[in-house]
């Protein structure tokens, strides 16, 4: 196993991506990362699981160390498809940290386009040094791959940020869902978005805006989606037991909710955790927070269940307005009208943003926490 540790360097990213190279033709498999800690919790100097190019290593929605093992083939065919879908190979802008799968996928897809990817220099995620990275890029086509906080920022900032979106001809938009509300500020402001599903076991997003890649299979038993095709990953680092649990027959299954449409959309719901028992009816936390961001003046919001003697769980909201906050009580009649008694929450918050994990997705453990301590009153 070849350890490359990221720093933020155009340095250490040069090494990454010439790691990368040799793995997908066969070299050895390359675990980036920037926590030391996950590095050791990967046992570098164990043995590495056969066809394994890379491993991405997160600490999972629980925090308990997973590693992802992505074969050579499973990566190709992901970057390779994606290509297909936005319109063929091009420049690509590097905007999400390469040890999580979007942003490694933003390599492979350069390497198997053959051009040089730009990204952004500094720490975290500024609309100027975006724009002056999509400056860098050379002929077309152009894409990116954002997480929604990053696409909001560029909106709100509506100067050279806003005008670099404009030049792209896809921002892939991942690792957590994107809200009707936020497709629809994309779209008024000229930027081309497409909303993609997946994770690290489907080498990256598989179902763009919807519809499945080429040659990904997806499929809902019970309410569970499950994802099949050579995108898959093949298990998780020296855990035979998660693996054995995760991947079945060909195919994987997520912990998410979903419905697949007749005419073969596929509809994400939401996480097959993310049900609040309340009173003994079961509300879904994420059509709480689709009907709340839904709502003028609403930015985004988290949903909860928080202990509670009397319900069991509490409905809880967490909101970022946009703007001067909402009355409480409107949005909470919003939600009743909308979904039911059962689902308005008991008590509503405001904060200037929500807390985030990893590339992008909710801290719902946080939210929780902060929601727990009476945050905001």
């Amino acid at each position: 196993m070849r350890t490359v540790e990221l720093d933020g360097s155009p340095e250490a990213l040069d090494v990454l991506r010439g790691a990368v190279a040799d793995a997908l033709g066969g070299g050895p498999a390359v675990l980036p990362v920037t926590d030391p800690a996950l590095r050791d919790a990967m046992a570098p100097g164990e043995p590495v699981e056969p066809d394994t190019a890379v491993i991405i290593a997160t600490s999972g929605s629980t925090g308990a160390p997973k590693g992802v093992l992505l074969s050579a083939r499973a990566l190709i065919a992901s970057a390779e498809a994606t290509h297909r879908r936005l319109g063929g190979p091009g420049q690509w802008l590097l905007a999400t940290p390469a040890h999580y799968i979007g942003g490694l996928q933003v390599l492979v897809r350069s390497l198997l386009a053959g051009t040089t990817p730009a990204f952004l220099t500094g720490q975290g995620f500024r609309a100027d040094a975006f724009a002056a990275a999509a400056a860098t890029l050379k002929g077309g086509p152009r894409y990116t791959a954002l997480v929604p906080t990053q696409l909001v920022r560029l909106l709100d900032d509506g100067g050279a940020g806003l005008a670099a979106a404009r030049t792209f001809d896809a921002i892939v938009l991942g690792a957590a869902a994107t809200s009707a509300a936020l497709r629809e500020r994309a779209t008024e402001a000229g930027v081309r978005i497409v909303p993609a599903y997946g994770m690290s076991e489907t080498a990256s997003g598989c179902v763009y805006d919807g519809v499945p890649l080429d040659g990904v299979r997806v499929d809902v038993e019970g309410d569970r989606i499950r994802i099949a095709g050579d995108v898959l990953a093949h298990g998780y680092r020296l855990r035979p037991d998660l693996t054995a649990e995760a991947f079945r027959d060909g195919w994987f299954t997520t912990s998410d909710r979903g419905v697949r449409h007749a005419d073969g959309r596929v509809e994400v719901l939401g996480r097959a955790d993310d049900m609040i028992n309340t009173g003994g009816v079961k509300v879904s936390a994420n059509a709480i927070e689709r009907c709340l961001t839904t709502q003028p003046g609403v930015r985004d919001a988290c949903v909860v269940g928080l202990p509670d003697v009397e319900w069991g769980e509490a409905v809880v909201a967490l909101v970022v307005p946009a703007g001067e906050p909402r009355d409480a009580d409107e949005l909470r009649a919003a939600v009743r009208a909308e979904l039911g008694a059962a689902s308005t929450p008991k008590r509503l918050e405001y904060a200037a943003e929500l807390p985030l994990r990893g590339p992008g997705k909710i801290d719902r453990a946080a939210v929780k926490a902060r929601l727990l301590a009476g945050f905001g009153r």
